[in-house]
């Protein structure tokens, strides 16, 4: 699928695809640890002959370059194994969300025309009553990684036919590498896709960010995600080792990077924040790491200094879409003075910030953040009228995605962030920022966690609505917070009301779920 803009070109341009490169980081050391999971650990001799099983096996089933290759699974080795083998093959991998429903996985299978499907036993409910009828795949093409049942395929047997020799198919820069589903849960979600070039590109700058042989990164977000593979492919690439953690839990976060002696880690910013709140974090022996990254959302002032004053290593936090484009990049450990920002345009990264009517809004001021790089999405999988929807172009005709967030640049070239564009308040005709009034909330003690969505006002069309989680042992009440908060807020800023919950609802990378608030609000509006 040709783009339909041509991205940023790169200072320099790659050599090797990514299959290429993680090739060649098997013979660096073939006896060193290439992924760990649990008890289950795997040496780079053996992980690259247990790629290339796949690799063969995938071509043995007629898969072709080009084929989409569906995955809904746990975290494992396996994954791993059929991530890159399912590129060694030359096709494109297509990792499923867990957390989707029934129905936007069988219109993402249908959406990408998958020809094999893998499966984990913990997600056969979600699948199994449409798996069968789906007209593209065919006897055979149905891989159990961890079940027995009759029309699967256990994946142990499926591999122990096949050869390990290096399968030698030739990958182009053009070819198709992933499709990354967008978090939909109703209508047809979109098919985020990336060319091996764009994935290349990405990996020009593994030893910049401190990516050796040496490495050691501790990976706790789902498989699936961007977030955890724009970390995943790095260490694998510079031959280092990958610790996945399946289901994360703070304490034993903590407990695994002492015992594994990790020197990088991706964390969300809600991982951040139970990590540091573990009575005992003090006591842990962290010193080997190096680096740790921070994306997915915004990481808060306050937590990023927390972070640096305890958490030993750099801190990097990356703001950016799955879709590419603009990418920011703050390294927190040398700009202490900038913590509330996502940091400066990375390398190659050309941003632009513009007004409701497409026009280029003055440094300083508040606009649509629309970026250009080397590291851009292809398109939306078959949906190019989508794809038009996003883009942007400049007055030299240079093309630009448009993030739908809003934000601004000061004069030192930090960028600030403000809200998702549709996620602005207009109450009385003036814009609101939610992300202002969830800081005010956040600077109450007793607050530990806020989000602000805008509700119906017969008076002012939309007014501001606080949903808070208090601290353990905290006895003020929901009027108390409001009258705190709404005094350190402008008289066109303040909140209606707040409504204190057990939790926020959250995505699996840690994203506020503002949707599932909205549905709260209307629901509990209803009954009244």
């Amino acid at each position: 699928m040709p783009p339909l803009f041509a991205p940023a070109a790169p200072e320099t341009l790659p050599k090797y695809t990514v299959v290429e490169l993680i090739k060649r980081a098997a013979l660096i050391a073939p006896e060193g640890e290439a992924v760990i999971c649990g008890e289950h650990r795997v040496n780079w001799q053996n992980f690259d002959l247990r790629v290339n099983k796949v690799a063969n096996a995938l071509i043995a089933n007629g898969i072709k370059k080009g084929d989409r290759v569906a995955i809904l699974a746990s975290t494992s080795i396996e994954y791993v194994e059929i991530f890159m083998g399912t590129l060694r093959a030359g096709a494109c991998i297509v990792p499923l969300s867990t957390m989707s429903t029934t129905q936007a996985l069988q219109k993402m299978v249908e959406d990408c025309g998958a020809k094999i499907f893998f499966l984990s036993q913990s997600m056969r409910e979600l699948v199994e009553e449409f798996l069968q009828d789906l007209p593209g795949i065919g006897p055979g093409k149905l891989i159990a990684l961890d079940f027995k049942n009759d029309g699967w395929e256990n994946y142990e047997g499926w591999l122990s036919s096949v050869s390990d020799e290096y399968p030698n198919i030739e990958i182009d820069f053009e070819d198709l590498f992933n499709i990354i589903y967008s978090s939909g849960t109703t209508g047809t979600p979109k098919g985020i896709l990336h060319d091996h070039m764009m994935r290349a590109n990405q990996m020009a700058r593994v030893q910049e960010h401190g990516y050796t042989n040496s490495t050691r990164t501790l990976l706790s977000t789902p498989l699936y995600s961007n977030t955890t593979i724009v970390a995943l492919m790095p260490t694998l690439v510079a031959g280092g080792t990958v610790v996945l953690m399946p289901k994360f839990d703070a304490l034993k976060y903590l407990e695994l990077s002492e015992k594994e002696r990790c020197t990088h880690t991706m964390l969300v910013p809600v991982q951040y924040k139970r990590i540091m709140d573990v009575p005992e974090f003090d006591n842990f022996d962290l010193s080997r790491m190096e680096m740790k990254f921070s994306t997915s959302a915004p990481l808060r002032a306050a937590l990023k200094e927390d972070v640096l004053k305890r958490f030993p290593g750099g801190l990097t936090e990356y703001y950016g879409l799955t879709e590419g484009g603009g990418i920011t990049v703050l390294l927190a450990h040398l700009h202490p003075d900038k913590l509330a920002s996502v940091g400066q345009p990375g390398p190659d990264v050309e941003l632009r910030f513009i007004d409701d009517e497409g026009s280029e809004v003055a440094e300083g001021e508040m606009g649509e953040i629309c970026g250009r790089s080397p590291a851009m999405m292809s398109g939306y999988f078959g949906r190019d009228d989508l794809t038009n929807e996003t883009l942007w172009q400049d007055n030299e005709g240079k093309t630009y995605f448009r993030s739908g967030d809003l934000g601004y640049i000061d004069k030192d070239g930090f960028v600030f962030l403000g809200d998702r564009k549709k996620d602005m308040i207009i109450s009385g005709g003036l814009n609101i920022y939610a992300n202002d009034l969830e800081l005010a909330l956040l600077q109450d003690d007793d607050v530990e966690d806020a989000a602000v969505i805008g509700v119906p006002s017969e008076a002012w069309g939309e007014t501001p609505f606080g949903f808070i989680v208090t601290r353990e042992g905290a006895t003020r009440s929901e009027s108390d917070v409001l009258a705190m908060a709404n005094s350190r807020l402008g008289k066109s800023q303040r909140l209606s009301d707040v409504k204190i919950v057990q939790s926020l609802p959250r995505s699996q990378i840690g994203k506020i779920l503002k949707r599932e608030l909205r549905a709260t609000y209307e629901k509990t509006a209803s009954q009244q």
